[in-house]
């Protein structure tokens, strides 16, 4: 599918068109904020829960579909075709790592703000899971999509060691205001698990964490937001008020 035309989420036909950040369906009129990316898939054990939430039916252009077997093959696939502005729809946390590096090629300088409950931080050699999900940030910090002081890693509290020493070497933290300060462009990494249980339906719930409206206003205040993704969602019709929330106050 191309990124410039999508199927309009109202007609279901593919008659929405992209203009500069934006589509509009020539059908019915209506005008949308972001093109939607569906990220199939999930890299990890037990993770096939995670796939049926990119099938959530969210009010945005459907821009495209993405589904394979390897990670670097849908990091590659994702990267290729993200509209100008993507709301990206997993799968697990790994859809992030093509929407970075695509947002990077075009913006230069990256922001990312990742909310997850989890670090992501680990590698091969780290991870006491093997899970590939536990890695997707530390991939797009290694690949040099963006640059260690340009992440704020936010509502994470349940860490790996090395994840911990990782963030002490790097000066990785919370603070979204020192992450964001310069770059060219923002893209929120939005694992659903950092959210207070409860508030969705979460393939890994941790306890603690902000409620729907203080992610709201979190998002919000984020300047110059190029694309947000979810990620760890169950494919509950219960997720679809609190996300669609979200990326409103994200400008989507």
């Amino acid at each position: 599918m191309s990124t410039l035309r999508a199927k309009c989420p109202d007609c279901r036909t593919l008659t929405a068109v992209a203009f500069d950040d934006e589509y509009q369906c020539h059908s019915c009129g209506r005008e949308f904020a972001a093109g939607l990316v569906r990220v199939r898939s999930a890299f990890g054990d037990g993770g096939d829960a995670m796939k049926d939430g990119a099938a959530l039916a969210l009010d945005w252009p459907e821009a495209a579909v993405i589904e394979a077997d390897a990670l670097e093959e849908q990091s590659a696939a994702v990267a290729a075709q993200l509209p100008r502005r993507p709301l990206v729809l997993g799968g697990c946390c790994c859809a992030h790592i093509g929407a970075i590096r695509g947002l990077a090629e075009r913006h230069g300088r990256l922001a990312v703000v990742w909310l997850d409950a989890h670090g992501d931080l680990n590698t091969p050699d780290t991870s006491p899971s093997g899970n590939e999900w536990g890695m997707p940030l530390r991939m797009a910090i290694d690949e040099g999509s963006v640059r260690p002081e340009d992440v704020a890693l936010v509502g994470a509290r349940s860490l790996d060691p090395p994840e911990v020493a990782f963030m002490q070497e790097h000066g990785i933290d919370d603070d979204v205001t020192r992450a964001v300060a310069g770059a060219d462009a923002v893209y929120v990494a939005f694992d659903v698990d950092v959210l207070r249980p409860g508030e969705v339906d979460a393939f890994m719930p941790e306890d603690g964490g902000p409620t729907v409206a203080d992610a709201e206003a979190l998002l919000r205040s984020l300047p110059r937001v190029a694309g947000l993704g979810f990620t760890a969602l169950l494919g509950s019709e219960r997720n679809v008020d609190p996300l669609t929330r979200l990326a409103r106050a994200a400008g989507l």
